[in-house]
């Protein structure tokens, strides 16, 4: 079974993230932070793996260091159950359509961590969280999965879709990266006989 569990503790936060990659995408999420579980709820639910996370935060004083600390605990999480990589499909890509809205993933298991981030979300807030540290969580995740990311809106309206189609999206494309190959089972996904950089 490919799982991990990490505990991210600093003066600012406290989280313990749990994941099982080969899972069915049952989730227990707690943040503090009410719009961002339900993004990690669809990211689990639709990526089928199962995702615990329990953050308390700083949230007195501001929502950043929460965002940013769950965003690499679940990276870290993601990237340790993965272990040397071998046998994963390494890329994934979806195209993640929510009523009016599309947006548009692709993902490299790489070790070579970049975000490029093509998405404006016009509300400065949803629910309570800040819309500016969206692109911030998924810089975060990225970084500390070691995942080249790229996510696009093309088009859509409404925020809460914009959001959430980034989240399935995103859920949808790991999915396949993450899957074993039953072809190439026993071998790491890269000429160069490893995936680290």
């Amino acid at each position: 079974m490919r799982s991990a569990e990490i505990r991210r503790k600093t003066g600012e936060t406290d989280i313990e993230v749990s994941v099982n990659l080969d899972g069915s995408g049952s989730y227990s999420i707690s943040t503090g932070i009410g719009f961002l579980d339900h993004m990690l709820e669809q990211l689990s639910r639709h990526s089928l793996i199962d995702l615990t996370v329990k953050a308390v935060g700083d949230l007195h004083i501001d929502q950043h260091h929460t965002t940013e600390d769950t965003g690499i605990a679940v990276g870290e999480a993601i990237a340790k159950a993965l272990g040397d990589k071998r046998g994963i499909a390494r890329y994934g890509e979806a195209h993640a359509p929510m009523d009016e809205t599309l947006t548009r993933v692709a993902l490299d298991i790489s070790g070579r961590p970049w975000l490029v981030w093509k998405v404006n979300i016009p509300m400065p807030r949803l629910g309570e969280w800040d819309t500016e540290l969206i692109e911030h969580w998924f810089q975060s995740f990225a970084q500390s999965a070691g995942i080249t990311l790229h996510v696009e809106n093309l088009y859509g309206s409404n925020n809460h879709h914009i959001v959430e189609s980034c989240f399935k999206g995103l859920a949808r494309a790991l999915r396949q990266a993450v899957e074993i190959d039953p072809r190439k089972s026993d071998a790491i996904p890269s000429t160069k006989g490893t995936l680290g950089g």
